[in-house]
């Protein structure tokens, strides 16, 4: 690669036309302005034609301009994104359990029609996959439900979430036989979430493996499908019941001392983040994280249709 410092000396000289005030615009002595340019003429050929009043490029030294100039420029992308001096340009990803997901997708959207500039990237993953996923670079912001203790991961607390037992809306569960009859529609994830709730709810039961599955689904947008059509019950958080279009076919159980979730934000922790990844960020705190927490057991929520013992 061609000396940049070379190349800074000819490409001032071909701009100010003149070895003298190329010399004082760098700081340099003409002398060593001068060898600068006899350096890149040993390699590139001659550059200029030197004349009593004025020098005149040659057709190598307009295309050694030209190369300098796109030197120039690409330097100046790299400091831009270096700098991050623009918060609404560019792309940010964020990856996020798809509960939270069908919650802060659509508001992503909105900060992007507001900002047409900016590109969101998003993708739903369990909590292993949005882990990995950060500490690989391959997305710089993240949601998970545990706290990771890796050291280069910086988290703070961004929202709660409730977890519910959602069934068919003809159904009642009194016991743990009516949950055997009914069946349990599986997920990623969802078995262990069941565990955690079922356990609260029914002190001593034999867990989620006791129950027959009546389906599965990785589609977290779906996984109340199958429930609407009576196939069988399942256990997921609050945002991801609520984006549910159908509310009257479903129902939730009431189970009493609520089990509720702290959301994570977690990013890479040796840098800081982007201006565009904290203006997103912002933008989801100033949305969602200003939504009512959830309310106790027991109580209906308006629009959601009644908590059923």
């Amino acid at each position: 690669m061609l000396n940049p410092q070379w190349l800074r000396s000819f490409a001032t000289l071909a701009r100010l036309g003149s070895f003298t005030r190329a010399a004082e615009a760098l700081d340099l002595t003409q002398a060593a302005v001068s060898q600068h340019v006899r350096h890149l003429e040993s390699s590139l050929g001659p550059l200029v034609i030197r004349r009593p009043r004025a020098i005149e490029l040659t057709p190598a030294g307009q295309a050694t301009l030209d190369y300098w100039r796109e030197l120039d420029e690409a330097d100046q992308r790299l400091r831009g994104r270096l700098a991050d001096e623009n918060a609404c340009q560019g792309e940010v990803g964020i990856i996020t359990p798809g509960g939270i997901g069908l919650l802060i997708y659509p508001r992503l959207l909105d900060l992007q029609a507001q900002r047409p500039g900016l590109v969101v990237r998003h993708r739903f993953a369990p909590d292993p996959e949005v882990l990995q996923a950060v500490l690989d670079n391959r997305f710089e912001l993240g949601l998970v439900t545990l706290r990771p203790d890796d050291a280069r991961l910086a988290s703070c607390a961004f929202l709660e979430e409730r977890l519910e037992l959602v069934m068919p809306a003809g159904e009642q569960v009194e016991c743990w036989e009516d949950l055997r009859r009914i069946g349990f529609i599986d997920y990623p994830d969802g078995q262990a979430m069941a565990n955690r709730l079922l356990s609260r709810h029914f002190p001593g039961s034999p867990g989620v493996k006791d129950l027959p599955v009546r389906g599965f689904s990785n589609q977290i947008g779906l996984m109340l499908e199958p429930v609407a059509r009576g196939l069988g019950f399942t256990v997921l958080t609050q945002h991801a019941r609520r984006a549910f279009p159908r509310q009257d076919e479903i129902r939730v159980l009431d189970c009493g001392s609520p089990v509720v979730d702290t959301l994570w934000l977690i990013h890479r922790a040796e840098w800081p983040l982007s201006a565009r990844a904290q203006h997103v960020v912002e933008h989801l705190r100033g949305t969602v994280g200003a939504m009512a927490p959830s309310l106790p057991a027991g109580k209906a929520v308006p629009g959601d249709g009644d908590a059923v013992r």
